[in-house]
């Protein structure tokens, strides 16, 4: 991984993950959770344990001593498996270099403060029992550079609820101090490169050494620890000279002031006073508890056909003008939830309604809310309810719901199963005969004005730059299914405007160039799009955007997604042919030959236009764990080809945290720092943060600095997140909220 220099004391994590964790850490939590050590893994001070997170726990960790700085963001991604992504600083670099005074051009050594990222992963391989330890094996730095990269197997015992000892031996890094051999063979020396790569010929080979400590809590808010460490500081201490490792030995007190917030100090290495910070929560339980809203209004039982047969009687359905009578009906009992029935079709014994939710996130809550509506509205002769889920006007599926289950079920002590298990959900079909519309639906103008954050991470001057702004924000529905949307924003401040220096390039600037993007487009349109989606068949969707798509690209997008609605799996199709905006992000698609400037010295020269014919195949899966698995094929804005395997665990209060990878034709060298693209992506639902009703959502990525290689189209509503809540995979997810 390429290092790069920036300011002393800028860290990217320090202040975005630390900002979001100490702002959630209020969560109450009944949890024990193990501690966390210098790296943000379970650990000891600075050698890891055996032990693991709670599953789930999502945790963020700055840590600091001498001209080291690391801050951590973990996640626990079942019982057993952890992984961790890792921002490094060590200041004072090229102190001790030989091409002082002048660092300038001086390749690794120019930098006063060397920067690294580093992915770990970690595998409980024992659980901890009455005579067994917990057993874990990690790999750190496994793809990098190799600065921070070792092996290891740790075991935990706790003895009683104040004691526990860790023991454990360790390679690379964690090897480096009183090794006992090498009986896997010799380790490669560390190469910095491009960094990026999975260093598998490392992995538990070279000297191993032991490590070990012990941790004592006399009650629930002090601990005290002390450790033997297993590892050199080769590169740090000895040769770089940043500070002077003169013990083996590390002590340290923490206190916890509640269960998901940690604080320490420590004495480090012999010369050394470090501190620390760590900060958890967990993405299932709401910070500010359950979402306040008004609880549903108990089902209108309808009367036995014996006490008052009129009321059963079907002559209501030749009555004319009753349907928008009903649909009106339904409409104010379900005004307060953000529900809106698009049209409504019956039958004496049939009543199909078309829906959009609008404010429940969840959308089984959204289908049992509008279950007790109409079982308030209809007539007594409608024994079945159809209830039709639009997503951004297509219809989705189907779910029907028997009156009586509905009726009978509402007290049961097993509600849940019972209404579940008579249920069915299926595709969409047709509408019924004399269905009719809600004409004051369409069309329909929304529009925002709200302050924008836009990040850039991990450039080569400084590991995060920040704009902030306005955004007015527009979407006029012109009927079912046809959108015209847009954006504007217009800078107020920030550090958007320091461009980072970018080495020479082999392909066309389609991410890399943002920095002129970020400083010419104030005010810019971010995009103008109009957006057709459809349902073939009750299988098979269809979409079509023609404008400026985003910032960066504009031209036309089409998809296909064959998505069965009782099944895990889906596979799609998307063609693009697209065009490279102006930086400016007006109307133009001419490129300046800023766009291709290296730095002060000397520019590149590119065409004055890019277009690019790009696209993929998807593939789709969603265990019935929460994980879900997303395999795109094709090719990419830059005309380079390969495959991007996104992995990411779903939570039913709709949290997800997952991880992704693109590998193409492009080369490590011509790709750049990193080798190839990667990341983690976080959404957070509004509604789990606020405690209102709300179907908006935060996302955002944590990946290297942008590069050209691997990126995709960034247009909105691509079909399978379109549609996936409202399948039986989805709704089954949330079922728990249909009653209430």
């Amino acid at each position: 991984m390429q290092p790069f220099s920036a300011p002393k004391g800028r860290f990217l994590l320090a202040t975005s993950v630390l900002t979001l964790c100490s702002a959630l850490s209020v969560q109450a939590q009944d949890v024990s959770t193990p501690s966390l050590n210098f790296y943000g893994a379970t650990g000891l001070i600075d050698m890891p344990s055996g032990e693991m997170q709670p599953d789930g726990f999502l945790t963020g960790s700055t840590a600091h001593f001498g001209p080291i700085s690391r801050t951590t963001l973990s996640f626990q991604l079942t019982p057993r498996i952890s992984a961790s992504f890792r921002f490094l600083g060590i200041r004072d670099w090229n102190a001790n270099s030989a091409c002082q005074p002048d660092c300038a051009d001086a390749g690794v050594d120019s930098f006063e403060t060397y920067y690294d990222r580093s992915f770990d992963i970690r595998y409980q391989l024992l659980e901890e029992g009455r005579y067994v330890p917990a057993v874990t094996v990690g790999l750190q730095d496994f793809v990098g550079t190799g600065i921070l990269s070792g092996e290891y197997i740790a075991a935990t015992k706790n003895f009683g609820p104040t004691l526990k000892a860790t023991v454990g031996l360790g390679w690379g890094r964690l090897g480096s101090y009183g090794s006992i051999g090498s009986p896997f063979g010799d380790r490669d020396p560390v190469d910095v490169g491009e960094g990026g790569n999975v260093n598998f010929d490392q992995w538990f080979r070279g000297p191993m050494a032991p490590f070990g400590g012990v941790e004592w809590s006399p009650n629930e808010k002090w601990t005290l620890k002390a450790e033997y460490s297993s590892d050199d500081y080769e590169i740090e201490a000895q040769k770089r000279g940043t500070f002077d490792r003169a013990s083996p030995f590390n002590f340290g007190i923490e206190y916890q002031p509640q269960p998901m917030m940690r604080f320490g100090a420590y004495y480090l290495y012999g010369n050394e006073i470090g501190i620390a910070a760590h900060f958890s929560l967990d993405p299932r339980k709401r910070p500010l508890g359950e979402v306040g809203r008004p609880a549903p209004e108990p089902v209108l039982l309808r009367p036995t056909r014996s006490s008052d047969p009129d009321a059963w009687s079907p002559e209501w359905v030749t009555q004319d003008g009753a349907a928008p009578i009903l649909m009106k009906n339904i409409n104010k009992r379900l005004e307060a939830d953000g529900i809106v029935v698009e049209s409504l079709g019956y039958t004496s014994a049939v009543a199909q309604v078309r829906l959009r939710n609008t404010r429940l996130d969840a959308e089984a809550q959204a289908i049992g809310r509008t279950a007790r509506a109409m079982a308030a509205v209809m007539p007594a002769s409608v024994e079945t309810f159809e209830i039709v889920p639009l997503a951004n006007g297509i219809p989705a599926s189907k779910v029907t719901i028997r009156r009586s289950d509905l009726e009978r079920l509402e007290t049961s002590p097993t509600a849940m199963e019972s209404m579940r298990a008579s249920t069915v959900i299926s595709g969409a079909g047709e509408m019924l005969p004399g269905t009719v519309r809600n004409n004051e639906v369409y069309p329909t103008l929304r529009w925002s004005l709200a302050p924008y954050l836009r990040l850039r991470l991990f450039d080569q001057n400084e590991p995060l730059k920040y704009g902030i702004g306005a955004r007015f924000a527009a979407e006029y529905e012109i009927a079912r299914g046809l959108t015209l949307e847009g954006s504007v924003t217009k800078n107020i401040g920030g550090t958007l405007d320091d461009r980072p220096p970018v080495p020479g390039r082999t392909l066309q600037p389609v991410r890399s160039a943002n920095y002129v993007y970020d400083t010419e487009g104030d005010p810019a349109m971010e995009k103008l799009a109009l957006h057709w989606r459809t349902a073939f068949t009750d299988d098979l969707y269809g979409r079509v955007s023609v404008g400026y798509l985003e910032r960066m690209f504009g031209g036309i997008s089409t998809e296909i997604l064959y998505k069965p609605v009782n099944q895990r799996w889906a596979i799609g199709a998307e063609v693009n042919y697209v065009a490279q905006r102006a930086p400016d992000q007006g109307f133009s698609f001419t490129l300046p030959q800023s766009i291709y400037q290296t730095d002060d010295k000397g520019t590149e020269t590119g065409p004055s236009s890019y277009n690019v014919l790009t696209g993929h195949v998807s593939g789709y899966y969603a265990f019935d764990n929460g994980f879900n698995v997303e395999l795109d094929v094709g090719r990419y804005l830059a005309g380079d080809v390969g495959a991007t395997l996104t992995v990411e665990r779903e939570f039913a209060n709709g949290w997800r945290i997952g991880a992704f990878a693109t590998k193409t034709d492009v080369s490590a060298e011509d790709f750049g720092s990193g080798s190839f693209d990667k990341g983690i992506m976080i959404k957070i639902p509004f509604a789990w943060a606020t405690g209102s009703d709300t179907r908006k959502s935060a996302s955002t990525v944590i990946r290297p600095f942008g590069r050209d290689g691997g990126q995709r189209l960034e247009v909105d509503g691509r079909l399978y997140e379109t549609i996936r809540d409202y399948h039986e995979t989805g709704i089954d997810q949330q079922w728990g909220r249909f009653w209430k």
